[in-house]
């Protein structure tokens, strides 16, 4: 078993982490394979996905996954609502009874910096800019922060982007970053939204740090 990292948010949400290192056929007697997904790691990634889902809650209903336009798995009763994001050799999901969720995790890379325009407005970029970065120092965190909550601010948008679900989003306009970021307890991380696709909602991205992987999740 290959539970990487668990997290009972409240009574009704689960979050989970999975580290791949099992062959397709562990998986296979629970989750039954997309034909669609053909790619070997893409397929690793796809069942050790819906794997978790039953890890967190063991009644979850596999079997009654259905897919959105949008490409959103979803349940049409409703009993769980869910999110599933890769990264790697590693799945994450978030599971929750009573509340829409959304979760992502990315590896944190240079790679992110050529697209930060596509997601970053100008409001964001000045929370990164140079004088942002010198007061994280002076609390002693390191140079390599910068990056870190570049991919952060990407991951809370992403999981953003699968909570509403409906597509049809700029992540630049629609998803702003409200306010500070706020170090709470273990190691977790607040990261205050501004969601105003069609109404303003003000949203709370809760996010992580595991390594070189960011994880972030909003549920509402």
């Amino acid at each position: 078993m290959a539970l990487f990292y668990q997290h009972n948010i409240n009574e009704d949400s689960r979050l989970g982490i999975w580290r791949i290192e099992e062959p397709e056929s562990f998986f296979l007697d629970k989750v039954s394979l997309d034909p669609a997904v053909s790619h070997p790691v893409k397929r690793l990634q796809h069942l050790a996905g819906r794997w978790l889902l039953p890890t967190l809650y063991p009644d979850f209903p596999l079997d009654d996954i259905l897919i959105a336009s949008t490409r959103k798995p979803f349940l049409e009763s409703e009993k769980y609502h869910f999110s599933i994001s890769h990264c790697g050799l590693f799945a994450a999901a978030i599971v929750s009874r009573t509340q829409r969720v959304g979760i992502d995790l990315e590896r944190i890379t240079e790679r992110i910096r050529p697209i930060a325009g596509k997601f970053l407005n100008p409001s964001e970029r000045k929370f990164l800019s140079e004088d942002h970065r010198r007061f994280l120092e002076q609390w002693g965190l390191h140079q390599k922060m910068d990056l870190e909550l570049l991919t952060l601010i990407w991951s809370a948008k992403e999981s953003l982007f699968k909570w509403y679900g409906q597509g049809g989003l700029d992540f630049r306009k629609h998803m702003r970053l409200s306010g500070a970021i706020l170090f709470g307890e273990d190691e977790w991380m607040e990261l205050p939204f501004l969601f105003s696709k069609n109404n303003r909602i003000r949203l709370s991205v809760q996010a992580r740090l595991f390594g070189n992987l960011a994880l972030a999740f909003v549920l509402s």
